[in-house]
């Protein structure tokens, strides 16, 4: 299951076209004012032959932003695009409220983003790097960073530089949620964290837990889970929930979770078995600050009854967790 993001696939797209010989431009949303339909850094990419795919407005003016992008394209130059939104243009095509927004239209080649660049990027972003993508507005200067941006990476927000001159565009990995723990809870959260934009993975060594069949949208791994979470990789990306409340299982997990980068690591149980969770760890030499990142008892304390309301709870810590500083 996949859900849009504001970067999701437009450059993997514009390289495609590039590739085939059919040229591309990227538009990307880099300014906003008001209540605008689509959030900074969104993108839409046109090929040469007038094909497009993403979105910088909702339907706005995607018209007038092909042929913006047509332009560019023949003449090899960047372009900022400045529209209003109106209220009542708004209605027209189903939004809800109307804006102002700015829109970088740059073409893939002469005059734009180069060709090398572009397969760097896509590049990056499969291999799950972080990466930040800053051009000049006059686009008379392009840059792939890979650090600088602590803040723009943690909250996934792409914006104009403090000198106004510059754009950043922020390509984060998409986000994970590692379950260990096929449990009732989990069968809840996998799909509303999907549906959040998480890619879903659970583990879980006892196959009649852990199926695929039980999971039919998730990556099912039936391993320990100290091996099958170093085979499957925990970066800053990821979100680790540990559901089993078996130290057999939870410990090992949180072993390499706690030597990870994981934005977010919970565990599933009481107080009291939170306690003697932390001074296994502790005796396993864990520093106070390392199980200090472990939330435990998981989740918001909402009240949550039942699996679908606690697995509500767990997703809603790990958003605040990863948005908030």
């Amino acid at each position: 299951m996949t859900v849009e993001t504001t970067i999701d696939g437009a450059p993997e797209k514009a390289l495609e076209w590039v590739l085939a010989g059919k040229g591309a431009a990227l538009a990307t949303v880099i300014d906003t004012w008001g209540s605008a339909p689509r959030r900074v850094g969104s993108q839409m990419v046109v090929s040469g032959d007038g094909a497009m795919e993403g979105s910088v407005s909702g339907g706005c003016v995607e018209g007038a932003v092909v042929l913006e992008a047509l332009e560019a394209l023949e003449e090899g130059a960047v372009k900022v695009l400045e529209y209003g939104v109106s209220d009542g243009d708004a209605f027209a095509v189903g939004l809800a409220c109307g804006g102002t927004i700015r829109v970088l239209v740059e073409p893939v080649g002469d005059g734009g983003l180069p060709q090398d660049m572009l397969e760097e990027l896509v590049a990056h972003r499969a291999a799950r790097r972080q990466i930040a993508y800053r051009v000049a507005l006059d686009g008379q200067d392009r840059a792939l960073l890979e650090a600088g941006y602590d803040d723009r990476f943690r909250m996934d927000r792409s914006g104009i530089e403090d000198d106004g001159k510059s754009f950043v565009a922020i390509h984060n990995p998409p986000l994970r949620l590692i379950i260990v723990g096929a449990v009732h809870i989990a069968q809840a959260l996998v799909p509303i964290a999907q549906i959040a934009g998480f890619d879903a993975t659970v583990i879980d060594p006892r196959e009649a837990f852990g199926s695929q069949a039980r999971f039919p949208d998730a990556r099912v791994v039936n391993d320990w889970p100290d091996a099958a979470l170093d085979a499957v990789g925990v970066d800053a990306r990821t979100a680790l929930v540990l559901l089993t409340h078996d130290p057999k299982l939870d410990d090992p997990a949180l072993h390499v979770g706690l030597a990870s980068r994981a934005f977010y690591i919970g565990a599933l149980g009481s107080k009291r078995t939170h306690a003697a969770r932390l001074e296994r760890l502790e005796q396993a030499g864990f520093a106070q600050s390392d199980v200090e990142r472990i939330h435990g008892p998981v989740g918001l304390n909402i009240g949550a009854a039942g699996p679908s309301e606690i697995a509500v709870s767990i997703l809603a810590q790990m958003i605040d967790t990863l948005r908030k500083p």
